[in-house]
This record gives C-alpha cells, structure tokens and sequence, in this order.
C-alpha cells in the first residue's frame, strides 16, 4: 500500500499553498490543555466565554470554541492552585504570553466578545486594543487566561482573507 503522506508531502513542501492551491474552508482544529479543576473550567470557557459542552468524561471535556474542538483533561499534578506557566516576548508594545492559543473572529463578532467579557468582569492579560495600528496586519487582540494559567488571544482584521498572512 503506498504511503500518501510521503508521497504528498514533498510536492506540498517545494510550494507554498497559497501559490498552487485555491483557497479552501478551514477545518475546525483541536486543541488539548490541562487544568487543574473541571468545574472551574467549565465555569471559565463555558459559563465566562459561552463556548457549548461536548463530550466529556471524569478526566476530561470538550469545548465548542467557535467551532473548534477546545479539550480540557485534568492535571492532577497542577494541584488545587497550580497554574501552568509562560514566557513573555514583546509584540508591538505588548508583553505577550506564550505558549496561548486562540481563535481569529470576524471583527463584529470580536467587538461582541470584548464588550461580553468586559460586562462579565473578565481581568485581561492585555485589554482589547488594536495592534500594528496602520500596517497591512492591524489587528483586534485580547488575551486574557483560565484559573490553571491556559492563555488564549482572540484577534480579528477588518479583512481575514487579507491581512492574515500579510507583510
């Protein structure tokens, strides 16, 4: 049986996908975090950011992120007040986590979730704000994190298809 992984992969590594292939709809990712507490995560990303339960189990759950499947499996090791750490580099002014994960929304709908959250008391890491301000990628961002330290960053851009990817 042939191996099509090998087989394609260096066809797709010699050409960037923009240059050879149409675009094409995004498939929904996955993301798996640990936390220290199920209840308090379902209360952050299901209560605090509305994201829809999925399946889960007594070591895990999964999330609806905006149509991503976001999973949360318990850390025992984080203990009752652990919380996962991060390092910092400047971006544009900003101090910005890493590791964090997150979603790139339309700009009606980021504006929707910034003003949410703020109305809910959500505490930022850094406070929604444009970035890059004038550049072909300006962007809307927020980062704010989970009780177990997970940090996410939502962004928008007036035009995705656009400024994603630009220079």
């Amino acid at each position: 049986m042939p191996n099509l992984f090998w087989e394609m992969a260096p066809c797709a590594l010699m050409v960037p996908a923009c240059l050879s292939v149409p675009p094409m709809p995004l498939t929904p990712f996955h993301v798996a975090v640990s936390v220290r507490d199920l209840g308090e995560a379902r209360r952050f990303y299901g209560e605090m950011l509305g994201c829809p339960e999925g399946r889960s189990s007594e070591h895990w759950v999964d999330f609806n992120l905006f149509g991503h499947q976001f999973v949360c499996h318990l850390n025992p090791r984080l203990g009752a007040q652990g919380s996962i750490g991060c390092h910092f580099n400047s971006v544009d002014g900003d101090a910005v986590p890493v590791p964090h994960y997150g979603v790139v929304l339309e700009l009606a709908e980021w504006n929707a979730l910034a003003m949410r959250l703020k109305e809910k008391g959500i505490v930022f890491l850094i406070a929604p704000h444009i970035r890059f301000a004038g550049s072909p990628g300006e962007q809307a961002t927020m980062f704010l994190r989970d009780q177990s330290g997970n940090v996410l960053e939502f962004k928008a851009f007036a035009d995705i298809g656009r400024q994603l990817f630009a220079v």
